[in-house]
């Protein structure tokens, strides 16, 4: 197996068990990609890739780093809280995902702090 078919495979099981543990169904990930439902089933399979840029959306959504989804090393370790129940929008999932990508940039922002202060001290 390719080393690209092994990280879409990797990716593609990543989504599905963050999406899972988001209670977020494949169609509403399509939505939110803006791509059919079938795609969502054939990029958790690994019968397609996702996109760099999906991928990039789906890690705002569910606040994880593009790191956490492309290398098998990594675990993923999200943000997101359960969404329960279908009345979720896309616009929900938007506004979600501007929330965790906002979440996300502090992260990284403290982490940077962090390194400046032990390198002063």
């Amino acid at each position: 197996m390719r080393e690209e078919s092994v990280m879409s495979v990797m990716s593609g099981h990543k989504v599905k068990k963050l999406r899972e543990m988001a209670g977020l169904s494949q169609g509403q990930i399509a939505q939110f990609l803006d791509v059919d439902q079938s795609t969502i089933s054939k990029c958790e399979k690994g019968e397609r890739q996702f996109q760099v840029d999906q991928l990039e959306q789906l890690c705002s959504l569910f606040g994880c780093e593009l790191a956490d989804l492309v290398n098998d090393e990594m675990e993923a370790k999200p943000l997101c809280i359960a969404f329960r129940g279908n009345a979720i929008e896309n616009e929900d999932l938007i506004a979600i995902a501007d929330i965790h990508k906002i979440a996300l940039n502090l992260v990284q922002m403290q982490s940077l702090l962090e390194r400046v202060i032990s390198v002063e001290s």
